[in-house]
């Protein structure tokens, strides 16, 4: 877990206010430093990507959806940061397409805490 003098930079994008609520306060309980997006173009306008250690990015989301803004940032010169994807909804093709590119993991809600605060760590740790 991250270290109290510097602690990693986790990056939430969810359209929903009270999921990202709920995931800041425990992401921060857990030692992180988080941030929060309601849309994906809101996480590129930030100036905070290149500083994201680790990017917890819902699937379906208003405008560009979590696979077009995997796909975006896969355009960086450094790379996307780990990706650790998150839906409601159950479909074995987006699954695959994201795993494929590279996300670390693909969770589904309602989150288990515990394997989220795991596929964090494994992220960071990439």
């Amino acid at each position: 877990y991250p270290t109290m003098d510097e602690p990693s930079r986790i990056s939430r994008v969810d359209d929903d206010a009270s999921v990202r609520r709920a995931l800041k306060r425990f992401c921060k309980s857990a030692g992180y430093h988080v941030d929060a997006f309601e849309s994906a173009e809101a996480f590129l306008d930030s100036q905070l990507v290149d500083q994201t250690d680790c990017l917890v990015l819902d699937v379906h989301l208003p405008g560009r959806d979590g696979l077009q803004l995997q796909c975006e940032l896969m355009k960086l010169a450094g790379g996307p940061p780990p990706i650790i994807f998150v839906t409601a909804f159950e479909n074995a093709k987006t699954r695959i397409e994201a795993l494929s590119r590279g996300a670390v993991e693909f969770l589904y809600k309602p989150l288990d805490n515990q394997r989220l605060l795991e596929a964090i760590q494994q992220a960071i740790e990439k």
